[in-house]
């Protein structure tokens, strides 16, 4: 028997056009579940609902913060059954003060921050009013383990807005104790999609390059397994580890903090 976390109707994922996003969807519609998703290449986003069968797709792009409360707007009328977000989307940079100017690095840092933190919050805040009058609802947040330790540098931007969607998701889970609305984070281990693809080289998160990493699909059925289960905070696979010790250390204390 499912989790009261599993029993959300209808979901919207974004990045759902591919990688663990559509994957996600992928098992969500299989278990019965109403899936929209959303990115920011409508071929990409075309090509995964046929395969997968999604209820609908929109193109967005969650780096674009002005376009949100429109488009929340929009999604609402015509879903008003909306009752679970995925935070899914994000982008990875490799960036180097080494090697970068300052104005190349900050840009391509600007729209890492925007499309990793300040998306998957616009999105959340401009849908919890209307979650907040549905029996019951989800905020998902897809996270990293490099959230937790910090071991990629050539990825210090991304490291740092993936502990920002670790810490606004217990912060967010607290002040939302009590409501109608839950919040699960899930932080991935190395999984092999096309993350990497702007790293020198963009295999390196393939199981033929890094034992450690998961498939799409083991990543998928670990951690729907255990969203079922009625964990609050998930991974899977080697970040299982680390998630665990953070939680039995820093996440302990938190929970005694905030009671």
């Amino acid at each position: 028997m499912s989790s009261p976390n599993y029993t959300f109707k209808t979901a919207l994922i974004t990045g759902g056009g591919g990688g663990i996003g559509k994957a996600l969807a992928q098992q969500l519609i299989k278990d019965g579940k109403k899936v929209i998703i959303a990115g920011r290449t409508e071929s990409k986003l075309q090509d995964a609902s046929k395969a997968i069968a999604a209820a609908a797709y929109y193109v967005l792009d969650t780096g674009d913060i002005s376009s949100i409360p429109r488009f929340a707007k929009k999604l609402i009328a015509e879903h008003p059954d909306i009752d679970c977000l995925v935070n899914n989307a994000g982008v990875q940079r490799p960036l180097d003060v080494n090697e970068m100017k300052a104005d190349e690095f900050g840009e391509k840092a600007d729209q890492e921050i925007d499309i990793n933190i300040r998306g998957p919050m616009h999105l959340a805040l401009h849908l919890l009013p209307h979650f907040k009058s549905k029996p019951t609802a989800l905020i998902v947040n897809v996270s990293s383990v490099l959230g937790f330790v910090p071991f990629s540098v050539v990825n210090p931007v991304y490291c740092g807005t993936k502990a920002w969607v670790h810490f606004w998701s217990m912060d967010l889970r607290a002040q939302l104790k009590g409501s109608n609305v839950k919040v699960i984070e899930i932080a991935p281990p190395t999984v092999e999609t096309d993350l990497h693809r702007e790293r020198s080289d963009p295999d390196d998160n393939k199981k033929a390059n890094n034992k450690a990493a998961l498939s799409v699909d083991e990543f998928v059925e670990e951690t729907v397994g255990k969203w079922k289960k009625g964990d609050e905070m998930i991974s899977a696979g080697m970040g299982n580890e680390i998630v665990e010790k953070w939680e039995g250390s820093m996440g302990e204390m938190f929970g005694k903090m905030v009671k």
